[in-house]
């Protein structure tokens, strides 16, 4: 069935305004997967914060044009779903990753990832789904500002404890 203007404008504008949001972008083919397998995507996008949209290239051209994805223009050939980090950087690429785990879904194939108004290639993927989350990062961060309490902690016991022990005293 055709989409009318207005619902192609619809279209435009829902994914213009989570282009100008998104951390990141995952472009794959899903040519060859079965309606149950794209299902099952989707809901693991919506658990992981991704916003998951098979639209048609003419129109996600002029979506994503005047935002920080304008760069993938040009890659969008085929029949693609994009996939759009909304939570942290590597989410989507941690999503298409996982779905293509499973033998079934390997036809599945990544064209192109995007991040920072840059377009790398499917080999990116790995990396990007590599990056932490938001959580994940703020305990490392904890812990790295916690670190150096640590061990100035560590060095008073043991200064305490060397006082004590030539005192003569036990801290028992």
């Amino acid at each position: 069935m055709a989409l009318t203007l207005q619902e192609k404008k619809e279209i435009i504008s829902e994914v213009a305004a989570v282009a100008a949001s998104a951390h990141s972008v995952v472009a794959a083919e899903y040519r060859g997967l079965t309606v149950a397998q794209l299902t099952t995507l989707r809901k693991n996008a919506r658990k992981g914060g991704v916003y998951l949209r098979v639209v048609k290239n003419n129109l996600a051209r002029i979506a994503v044009k005047d935002t920080a994805f304008e760069c993938i223009q040009d890659g969008l050939t085929g029949p693609l779903v994009l996939a759009f980090s909304q939570e942290d950087p590597g989410s989507a690429a941690r999503l298409i990753k996982d779905f293509m785990k499973d033998k079934a879904n390997e036809k599945m194939g990544v064209k192109f990832v995007a991040i920072d108004g840059k377009m790398l290639p499917a080999a990116e993927l790995d990396r990007l789904a590599k990056l932490p989350t938001r959580d994940q990062a703020l305990a490392t961060l904890a812990a790295v500002l916690r670190a150096p309490l640590d061990k100035f902690a560590r060095t008073l016991a043991a200064l305490r404890d060397q006082k004590a022990e030539a005192a003569g005293v036990s801290l028992d």
